[in-house]
């Protein structure tokens, strides 16, 4: 009986006493080591992030506007005439007081000469009506008559120039010619067209809103503008003038903006899309890739950049704006979030930032640079 009551004292029993339950609970301490230290070595998953930003926001107000030169002219003929020369080429950019269409004027020129021949006669006359006068030789009648004819030649001269400047057509202001319709040799008449002029510096936007808008539209308001000629370019402007009527057949009201066309890229005529910036406000934004819904929760993924792990929080969301979320609670700016590789990683895995994805180095030139990383499931430690 000695030798079995070790054995029965190891073996364990369903005694009240005795119960099961401590023998267990020391296995799963004893197990409970490797696997925390097994959670702790996954190895850093590979991500692309971006940082929180603080940006201006408003509440977008969009129209089709029509762009308008600054400043443009239709110069033609005020005589008729044949035409000289031509002294610019097509799409040409002039200088006020260029010379850009010559008529012919070989008779105006000799009538201006004959003028000033005329002039230096009644001068050499009133000289010596003078001399005479002075010599009390000659009738003061005579010395008028003779400044009268004198002052009158000028006059003659004064016509005979504004009849030649007619035939001289100048630039009145810096801009660009349109295409070329004229040639020497052409016979033009009063109101011919003879080349268009535009200032295109400073272009004018034309566009309408609804006039239930009139109490938020402002001059001095931001605009920004858009063309399908160039896709990727955004143009900016102020709103210069607002029409003093409203449309009674389609209850909106005209506005005008003035955008810079330095370049020249923008030309009369062309469509844009404008939108009208209103209520301008200070936002937290994020792209709308590092957001992770759950039902009717927010989530997102936030580095922490000493530790290089991830924490999951929830944030609380208002407007989108092309690609952007604003953050109205849960998320200060400048905060590093997880923006590729969101499914790969859970709270608390530590992460390995390949790049930090901007305006200057965007997430399809990350992904094309790092393809082989992000394709597996985990990235090296």
């Amino acid at each position: 009986m000695s030798l079995f009551r070790p054995i029965g004292w190891l073996a364990p029993t369903a005694s009240p006493t005795r119960p099961l339950l401590p023998l267990f609970s020391m296995l799963l301490v004893a197990l409970a080591p490797p696997l925390v230290h097994a959670q702790t070595d996954r190895p850093a998953t590979a991500v692309i992030a971006s940082d929180a930003e603080r940006q201006t926001w408003s509440d977008p107000l969009e129209a089709l506007g029509t762009v308008r030169a600054d400043e443009s002219v239709t110069l033609s003929a005020t005589v008729t005439e044949i035409i000289r020369a031509v002294h610019f080429n097509d799409g040409e950019r002039v200088e006020q007081g260029d010379l850009l269409v010559h008529l012919e004027d070989l008779e105006e020129q000799a009538e201006l000469a004959a003028a000033q021949a005329r002039l230096v006669e009644q001068r050499n006359v009133l000289a010596r009506a003078r001399d005479l006068a002075e010599r009390n030789l000659g009738a003061r009648a005579e010395l008028e008559d003779a400044r009268a004819r004198v002052q009158q030649s000028q006059a003659e001269i004064e016509a005979a120039q504004a009849r030649l400047a007619d035939h001289r057509i100048h630039a009145p202001f810096d801009g660009v010619v349109g295409l070329r319709e004229i040639s020497p040799g052409m016979l033009v008449s009063p109101g011919t067209a003879l080349v268009r002029l535009d200032k295109l510096d400073m272009v004018d936007v034309d566009f309408t809103v609804p006039s239930r808008y009139l109490g938020a539209i402002s001059r001095g308001q931001t605009i920004t503008a858009s063309t399908d000629a160039y896709p990727d370019r955004r143009f900016s402007g102020r709103v210069t003038g607002i029409d003093n009527r409203i449309d009674p057949a389609t209850r909106s009201i005209a506005l005008r903006a003035r955008i810079d066309n330095d370049d020249g890229a923008l030309r009369p005529g062309q469509l844009m899309q404008t939108t009208l910036e209103r209520d301008r406000r200070e936002v937290v934004a994020v792209p709308e890739s590092v957001l992770l819904p759950q039902g009717e929760q927010q989530y997102l993924f936030v580095i922490d950049r000493d530790a290089m792990n991830v924490e999951r929080r929830e944030v609380e969301i208002g407007e989108r704006r092309e690609g952007w979320v604003e953050v109205t609670g849960g998320l200060e700016p400048g905060e590093r979030l997880v923006r590729h590789g969101i499914q790969k990683v859970r709270d608390g895995d530590a992460v390995r930032v390949l790049a930090v994805a901007d305006e200057d180095n965007p997430i399809r030139e990350i992904l094309r640079r790092h393809r082989d990383t992000l394709d597996s499931p985990r990235d090296a430690p």
